[in-house]
């Protein structure tokens, strides 16, 4: 009577509260993160170690929405950062009811000491053992026992008709879980406050705080709700893009044997004219060969008959029928009648069908029926006209001045895009975004003028402060917080991340690129030379190819350079002529490689290959482009553009 419905309810607590969403099994040895999510520690650590921006931060990263849990002991090895991580109560105590160690059937754990396997009816959460009903009865005439609460184990509370389950410490077993320190964030009891807990300064009931749970919880629960409708609305979108996606791919397949066809048609015609052709000649030729033979035959006839005659003047005893034989062959009169036939202009001689092996098989190799170019998600399209989606008004409440937007980039936060710009004339860094239908913005104001900034995680970002000789480190979570400041030797422009522990930023005085460390050290200087000739004079923006190259805008020397970590030279672009720089400012990479660089002078943004090489200007003056200078890509395919002048940030669809 019990074992059937303890199975089944085994089974979808498994399915669905008690599996890891990566590695997709029961949890092993799990651990739950600062936003409620729970996994394997082994699988979470793996996750972590492939996030370089987890592992710089010194947290764990969620999988699933992407929030960092801080390690207790970061000095330690990365595998060993989840061990002091818990899981929350109520996953413990299904895996232990539930889990894999668990059976269908719970014995009773005195019983089981004597040798005997009674079924158990109650789980006393204090002596941490299940008790058959005779033990139960012994269990309670003890008098210690007696307050303890014991579960029946389907799942009612029996002792003493209470209504809540308390849940004891698991290091003070007589102890019940009563205090929440809400500085550790840690459940404790009575003498885990008074050991652990006493010189932390907020430590409260946790009936204090069920209010305060719950309306929390209600509100987790309202945004996983929209969350849901959300996932699911994408999810009936990628339904219709599945059945577009296979009409579309049906007709291509259509379009494709078409193209062949067509091509075998044609085929097919050389075929019938060159058949129909050799038809003419073969009926020609034929002919005259027939008629050769016919006149033939005739001429052999009249030899016959004029061979005779001459027998028959022979043999006549009349001289004049031998004088007139001689005059006829003294005249020709013996000739065959057909050799003028023979003799007629335009006749064939021969046939045959040449064929050039090489030119055909060259003819098939350079045959195209088609091509067939695929576009990623995340990837502009380079080839589509760019169109203008958005204007960000860079101007915030309380500014009198109109700010100069010199450098932007996007981050995603908690699935909110967040565009974070720098406002050098008011010497502030800026966050725009959209919340519940609103546009909001954070502001973030610093001691100096910052003027270029990179991304360092996905919520982080380091900005030279030029003028005062600075990079801050500024986290957007949602607002605008400054984590931390570094001075440095030279004052830095330009700046882009290589990896999570190094960066190159680009100097004026002297000129060159350094790559540092995030404690501003210089672990190396690339010179401006290169064979003879200055090629870094302006570096005021800089970024990071997808093979981790530096590319360099550089306004001095008005070109495009790409370099090596290790300060070797890849490529310059510097041309001549129509497509020649004036005053280059900012420059970005797309995930395909291509190249984005802006024109101060200009009034356009450039299109360049991966290797360097001119493409065309995507964006220009007739697009609204007017002194540009930072721009940035993002991965729903928009070109974000700084315009200083104007105080605002185009975004453009690709």
């Amino acid at each position: 009577m019990i074992k059937q419905p303890r199975m089944a309810t085994s089974q979808k607590l498994t399915e669905h509260f008690l599996t890891c969403t990566i590695c997709t099994e029961v949890f092993d040895n799990p651990c739950t993160l600062v936003c409620n999510h729970t996994f394997c520690r082994k699988c979470v650590v793996n996750y972590t170690k492939t996030r370089p921006e987890a592992i710089s931060a010194k947290s764990l990263l969620c999988p699933f929405c992407n929030k960092m849990t801080k390690v207790s002991a970061p000095e330690r090895p990365v595998e060993e950062w989840a061990d002091d991580v818990k899981p929350i109560f109520i996953i413990q105590g299904l895996l232990d009811s539930f889990g894999p160690g668990s059976k269908d059937t719970t014995y009773c754990t005195y019983c089981q000491g004597d040798g005997e396997t009674t079924p158990a009816v109650v789980w006393c959460s204090v002596c941490d053992e299940a008790l058959c009903d005779k033990c139960t009865g012994a269990h309670n005439r003890i008098p210690s026992f007696r307050q303890h609460d014991v579960t029946d184990l389907s799942g009612e509370v029996k002792a003493k008709g209470r209504q809540k389950v308390k849940v004891m410490c698991r290091e003070h077993k007589q102890e019940s879980l009563e205090f929440l320190c809400t500085d550790c964030k840690k459940a404790a009891c009575q003498k885990c406050c008074i050991i652990y807990h006493r010189k932390c300064d907020a430590v409260v009931t946790i009936t204090s705080q069920i209010m305060t749970m719950k309306r929390q919880l209600r509100a987790v629960k309202k945004a996983l709700s929209k969350k849901e409708d959300k996932m699911k609305l994408r999810v009936n979108e990628k339904k219709l893009k599945e059945k577009l996606g296979r009409d579309h791919f049906s007709m291509m397949k259509s379009n494709i044997q078409s193209a062949c066809q067509k091509v075998i048609n044609q085929a097919k015609e050389k075929e019938r004219k060159l058949l129909d052709q050799m038809e003419d000649i073969s009926y020609k030729h034929i002919g005259q060969l027939k008629a050769d033979i016919k006149s033939g035959e005739m001429s052999v006839q009249m030899y016959q008959q004029q061979a005779e005659l001459i027998d028959q003047a022979l043999q006549s005893e009349c001289d004049m029928d031998v004088y007139e034989m001689y005059q006829g062959c003294e005249t020709g009169d013996v000739e065959a009648v057909g050799d003028a036939d023979v003799k007629e202009r335009g006749r064939i001689t021969k046939v045959t069908f040449r064929q050039d092996t090489d030119k055909l098989s060259k003819s098939l190799d350079d045959l195209q029926l088609g091509e067939i170019d695929v576009m990623y998600e995340s990837e502009l399209d380079m080839k589509a006209t760019p169109v203008l989606q958005d204007t960000i008004n860079v101007r915030v409440s309380g500014e009198s001045n109109t700010p100069d937007p010199s450098d932007v980039t996007v981050m995603v936060v908690n699935d909110t895009d967040k565009v974070v710009v720098t406002a050098c004339s008011n010497s502030c860094v800026k966050s725009f975004y959209t919340r519940n239908n609103e546009t909001r913005h954070s502001k973030l104001r610093l001691d100096g003028q910052p003027l270029s900034l990179t991304k360092l995680t996905h919520n982080q970002v380091a900005v030279t402060v030029w003028n005062i000789k600075q990079i801050v480190t500024v986290e957007a979570n949602p607002d605008l917080v400054l984590l931390s400041t570094v001075t440095t030797s030279k004052q830095y422009w330009g700046i882009t991340s290589l990896t999570p522990s190094t960066l190159a930023a680009g100097s004026r005085s002297p000129p060159c690129v350094d790559i540092l460390d995030m404690t501003g050290n210089v672990l190396r200087s690339i010179s401006p030379l290169h064979n003879g000739n200055n090629i870094l004079r302006c570096p005021n923006f800089l970024c990071t190819t997808r093979t981790g190259n530096i590319l360099v805008s550089d306004s001095g020397t008005k070109c495009v350079v790409c370099l090596t970590p290790e300060g070797d030279v890849v490529f310059t672009y510097s041309p001549t002529g129509d497509t020649a720089l004036k005053y280059p400012q900012g420059i970005t990479s797309t995930s395909t490689g291509d190249i984005l660089v802006t024109d101060f002078s200009l009034h356009s943004v450039i299109h360049l290959t991966e290797s360097g090489q001119f493409v065309r200007n995507i964006l220009t003056q007739q697009d609204g482009i007017k002194h540009p200078e930072g721009v940035c890509v993002d991965g729903h395919n928009h070109v974000y553009v700084c315009l200083s002048l104007e105080g605002v940030i185009k975004v453009f669809t690709c």
